[in-house]
C-alpha cells in the first residue's frame, strides 16, 4: 500500500461540489455552542454530499474563524441557512416533506442500525445542545429519535462524532434514492 497524495484523491472544486446532485438530508444544529463541532459538522456534510444545513438558536454562523479551522472550507461549499427557533426550521422542512429525526436518548428511541425500517426518503437531522441535547419542544415534532448503542459508563458522544456515526447511516440509506 502507498499513501495517496493529495492531487491523487480526485476532490472538486467548490463549483463542481455545488452542480452535483446531493443526498436528501438536511442537518439541522440547534443550539450548538462549540465552534469546532460545527466546523467539523461542516466538514462531515461535505464529505458526504449532504443537501443543506439548518443552523438554529445559539448555534454561531459563518464566516467565523473558530468554525473555519475545523471546516476548511467547507462553510464554502456546503449551503446552510440560519433560523432563530427549531419551530421556523422544522416547519420549512415539513413542508418539504422531509421527515423530522432528532438524535437524542428518549423513551422508544429508535436505534441506528433499525433506521432502514424508517419508511422515509428525505430526512432533515436534528443534533441538540452537547450539554442539554435537542430541545423537547423539537421532540414533539420529530418523527422519530435516533439513538446510536453504547456500552460504557458515559453514554454520550460528542456532537461532532455523533453527528459523523448518524450522517453516514443516513447516507446509506438515501444514497441510492
Amino acid at each position: 500500500m502507498r499513501k495517496l497524495k493529495l492531487e491523487e484523491l480526485n476532490r472538486v472544486s467548490v463549483s463542481e461540489f455545488k452542480k452535483q446532485d446531493k443526498i436528501p438530508l438536511v442537518v439541522v444544529m440547534e443550539n450548538i455552542r462549540s465552534l469546532n463541532n460545527i466546523g467539523t459538522i461542516f466538514r462531515t456534510c461535505d464529505a458526504f454530499n449532504v443537501e443543506s444545513i439548518f443552523l438554529v438558536g445559539i448555534t454561531a454562523r459563518p464566516p467565523h474563524r473558530e468554525i473555519q479551522k475545523t471546516a476548511l472550507g467547507a462553510t464554502e461549499s456546503v449551503d446552510w441557512q440560519y433560523f432563530q427557533t427549531s419551530e421556523q426550521a422544522i416547519s420549512i422542512l415539513k413542508s418539504k416533506g422531509f421527515t423530522i429525526l432528532s438524535v437524542e436518548q428518549v423513551e422508544g428511541s429508535t436505534s441506528i442500525a433499525d433506521i432502514n425500517k424508517i419508511n422515509c426518503n428525505k430526512i432533515a437531522l436534528v443534533l441538540g445542545n452537547e450539554i442539554s441535547g435537542v430541545d423537547q419542544l423539537t421532540i414533539n415534532s420529530s418523527y422519530a429519535c435516533l439513538e446510536i448503542p453504547q456500552y460504557g459508563t458515559k453514554h454520550s458522544l460528542n456532537v461532532a462524532v455523533c453527528a459523523g456515526i448518524i450522517i453516514w447511516e443516513c447516507f446509506n440509506k438515501l444514497k441510492n434514492i
